[in-house]
């Protein structure tokens, strides 16, 4: 199996390298291409995955569906529907773009520092996910304004990364059909 390469960027998101993404994150990680993405069922329930253990990063932390990085010349519609069938063993369709401006840096209590610009996308889930223990310890539906109160009440058992994106009123239409973008 060929070693996974991430895309390093300069600070106005241009391209500037590859790294193996095994090695990237430490605690001086570069800049690098990311996404996020947040998965809607047909009933309008957001599915939330836990952090396995294992993660080398925010392990047993609660979070969006699923994140990745998109390989050297690899479109993020294409990384996604990857990443969707690596960490969560089955499809999304309809993947739109509604937070193409998101980046954050953020440090783990063990000192790694994730540094990303990372555009955040909702897409529909085609199927119901069969998590890899490795990536996933669990998986939770709710409903997106029970998201929003477990921001509000409890942001310790969240991703640093969700919460900055719950920030944003885009995504928060996004998540509850209020918006023009439609998964």
């Amino acid at each position: 199996m060929a070693t996974e390469e991430v895309v390093l960027l300069d600070d106005a998101h241009r391209p500037v390298g590859t790294a193996p993404k095994a090695e990237v994150h430490t605690t001086d990680t570069p800049l690098h291409l990311a996404f996020s993405c947040h998965v809607l069922g047909d009933d309008g329930r957001l599915l939330l995955t836990r952090r396995a253990l294992g993660k080398k990063t925010w392990p047993g932390v609660w979070t969006n569906s699923f994140c990745g990085h998109p390989g050297p010349g690899e479109g993020f519609v294409e990384a996604i529907a990857r990443r969707a069938g690596q960490e969560l063993g089955f499809e999304v369709t309809g993947a739109t773009e509604v937070l193409p401006d998101f980046r954050y840096r953020a440090v783990d209590a063990s000192g790694i520092v994730e540094n990303e610009f990372c555009p955040v996308y909702v897409a529909r889930a085609a199927a119901r996910p069969r998590p890899l223990p490795e990536e996933v310890a669990e998986v939770a539906w709710i409903a997106p304004e029970e998201l929003f109160a477990a921001a509000d009440s409890a942001p310790f058992l969240l991703s640093p990364w969700l919460l900055e994106q719950l920030a944003d009123d885009r995504l928060r239409r996004a998540l509850t059909g209020r918006s023009a973008v439609r998964p």
